[in-house]
């Protein structure tokens, strides 16, 4: 029998070991932080700059030596023949005698060195190269301010989930309780039945949200894993609550935050599609230049009749070329202009979208100011109401088994506070939303 138990006690202690390595905790700033380096977008982000990088690194390469090495070998099963005038054998004029020439067999192997010389369009691009790998890495640094703020969205859905469930399983144990002792009274004939049915509805109702609340919680996990990158299915445990996040959150300096729009993320990228559009223009003039390229050629042939490439008698002639290559467009039936026209609208038309975005910026961070102002006094607000609430709703508590209130005044007072308990809750959550969308219009960065 203690062999049993020793067997028991250790295997619940696997278990329970398992249970907790398999189980991670997670504060909000932790959650942020593994999201921003686990997030799907994330990784795809850093893969991206990682692409660029090679991009670049290709661009490069077309302006430096390339050098490539060739082999022919050939073997005629049957030569081929040419036809010669028979009178310079001596032959009947008018005929022609048939003969091959060269051998059967040949090797012909060349080694050739091309180096770009000059290209306006290389140029260009290197130049493309380098604003493409800013574009990537600007990208990035937006994902993952789009993450923190999904991130802290979904965390506090969570915790609007788990305090919801708290609030509703303690109206439901009082609502039980209001229930019970109606019934008594009313077996006793001290009260009518319709307070039992009124306390039943009441009870229904709010058993009812309970259960959508706690499908709305597992949903939630499920989300804030998604937005962090684990499997939706892992098991997590958040270690700060609405309460400790609230006082977190609400700092009224960052209302009178100035915001350096040239510094916004979003300002760099409008800045890094005009320097795109401004490239392409120049691309296009750039194709009116002329291109000079220089390449290089050695190589060796041999000839046999049968395969003796391999010996030392056999004879290899060797060759070697240089030579310049200028290729100046002259005209192009305006194809060209009409591109270069086209390019230049183009970075004019950037130029407008910039000032738009500087604009836009700019009454987005008064519109996310005011936002995150309005949700500290709605919260203010809220926590006082939920006092009110609850007062009321224990007065009328008191009146119904009294007997000078009726059930509809408890069941209207009780509603009331409900309400005022979500709204509570919401206001909590509105108060870390609306900060985390302010850091963003601000371009706050991570910390």
């Amino acid at each position: 029998m203690r062999n049993k138990l020793v067997l028991l006690f250790s295997f619940c202690f696997v278990s329970i070991a398992f249970s907790q390595e398999k189980t991670k905790n997670f504060s909000l700033k932790e959650a942020i932080s593994f999201a921003v380096k686990n997030n799907y977008s994330a990784k795809t982000a850093q893969s991206n700059i990682e692409a660029a990088k090679q991009k670049q690194w290709e661009t490069t390469t077309i302006g430096l030596p390339e050098v490539s090495a060739k082999v022919n070998y050939q073997n005629w099963l049957k030569q081929q023949i040419s036809l010669l005038p028979a009178e310079i054998t001596g032959g009947i004029p008018g005929t022609f005698i048939p003969v091959t020439f060269g051998t059967k067999q040949n090797i012909n192997a060349a080694v050739t060195v091309k180096q770009l010389v000059f290209d306006g369009s290389y140029i260009v691009a290197l130049q493309s190269a380098k604003t493409y790998l800013n574009i990537s890495r600007q990208a990035s640094e937006k994902t993952a301010l789009t993450i923190r703020e999904g991130v802290i969205n979904a965390y506090g859905n969570v915790l609007l989930a788990e305090k919801s469930i708290e609030i509703l399983e303690g109206n439901k144990k009082i609502l039980l309780k209001n229930l019970n002792d109606t019934q008594k009274i009313y077996q006793n004939g001290l009260n009518e039945e319709e307070d039992v049915e009124q306390l039943q509805i009441t009870l229904a109702n709010v058993k009812s949200q309970l259960n959508k609340t706690k499908r709305l919680k597992m949903i939630g996990y499920k989300m804030l894993n998604l937005s962090m990158g684990n499997p939706i299915d892992d098991l997590i445990v958040l270690t700060d609550n609405l309460d400790s996040l609230i006082l977190d959150n609400i700092d009224l300096n960052l209302i009178g935050e100035s915001l350096n729009v040239k510094n916004h993320i979003d300002f760099k990228i409008a800045e890094n599609n005009r320097e795109g559009n401004r490239l392409l223009f120049l691309l296009e003039k750039s194709k009116a230049l002329p291109t000079l390229k220089a390449f290089a050629n050695f190589g060796y042939a041999g000839n046999s009749n049968s395969f003796d490439f391999l010996n030392n008698s056999q004879e290899w002639y060797n060759s070697s070329l240089v030579g310049v290559s200028l290729e100046v467009p002259i005209f192009s039936s305006f194809k060209r202009r009409s591109k270069t026209h086209q390019a230049k609208i183009e970075l004019e038309n950037s130029d407008i979208q910039l000032i738009e975005v500087k604009e836009k910026l700019s009454l987005q961070a008064v519109a996310a100011k005011s936002d995150y102002q309005f949700s500290i006094e709605q919260y203010q607000s809220a926590k006082q109401n939920l006092k009110l609430a609850g007062r009321i709703e224990k007065k009328q508590q008191i009146k119904f088994f009294e007997g000078v209130s009726s059930s509809f005044d408890l069941s209207q007072a009780q509603n009331q506070l409900y309400t005022q308990q979500q709204n509570y809750i919401q206001s909590m959550l509105a108060v870390i939303s609306k900060k985390a969308a302010l850091e963003n219009a601000l371009n706050i960065p991570l910390k």
